[in-house]
């Protein structure tokens, strides 16, 4: 069976706090501005604990999943959000970082063997940042969105934005939502734009902006 015949069974179904470590691991393997990370890291879960697993975990959020039924069911690409971005932040000060960043110590350069980018990372889970105000005054609802490269460029980065879209004004009323991107990563900068996303000009750089009525999907 072709690559392709095998991705046209794939199936897009809603997030479920027992995708947690699916989600994780599909996070590192595009952590680098849409590469993998793995060589990145000592601990590689990390970058999934900051970006990925509390979308899964926390209230406010939403998400859906791409699952291809020819690998028992393996996750293999998401879209990850919430519609209440301050709201967010406070349930992950007060119900995530505590629990998850108890496993590692701080400052990170008391563990043994933590690279660079767990130490970052874990800088992260002791000190989590908040979202640019003119993102959030932009719209509270903000996503991230990864797949693996194999179901890459075949279309589902389109549809999950497009099940992400549905949601939100459908179901949360809004009509906007941003998503910060790595500056790096310029074919998925070129890909947000094909679907009407723009840059924010008072956000930070990577910060993009879509209005639904412009959305391309």
């Amino acid at each position: 069976m072709t690559s392709t015949a095998r991705n046209s069974e794939v199936y897009i179904r809603a997030v479920q706090s027992t995708d947690s470590a699916a989600v994780n691991r599909i996070c590192l393997l595009t952590g680098d501005a849409g590469k993998s990370a793995e060589g990145l890291h000592k601990f590689g879960e990390l970058i999934g604990l900051v970006y990925a697993e509390p979308y899964a975990n926390l209230p406010t959020t939403f998400g859906f999943v791409m699952v291809d039924p020819t690998k028992g069911d393996e996750l293999v690409g998401y879209v990850l959000g919430t519609d209440d971005s301050r709201a967010f932040e406070q349930h992950s000060q007060d119900d995530w970082y505590p629990r998850v960043r108890a496993n590692y110590a701080y400052p990170p350069e008391a563990i043994p063997g933590a690279t660079d980018a767990d130490k970052r990372y874990i800088n992260t889970l002791h000190n989590p940042p908040r979202a640019h105000q003119a993102a959030v005054d932009y719209s509270p609802a903000h996503l991230h969105i990864n797949i693996l490269p194999e179901y890459q460029k075949q279309g589902w980065g389109r549809r999950l934005i497009a099940r992400a879209v549905e949601y939100l004004r459908d179901e949360r009323g809004l009509n906007r939502l941003w998503l910060g991107l790595d500056p790096r990563n310029e074919g998925a900068k070129r890909f947000y734009e094909r679907l009407g996303f723009k840059e924010l000009p008072d956000a930070p750089d990577g910060t993009m902006g879509l209005e639904f009525e412009e959305f391309r999907g």
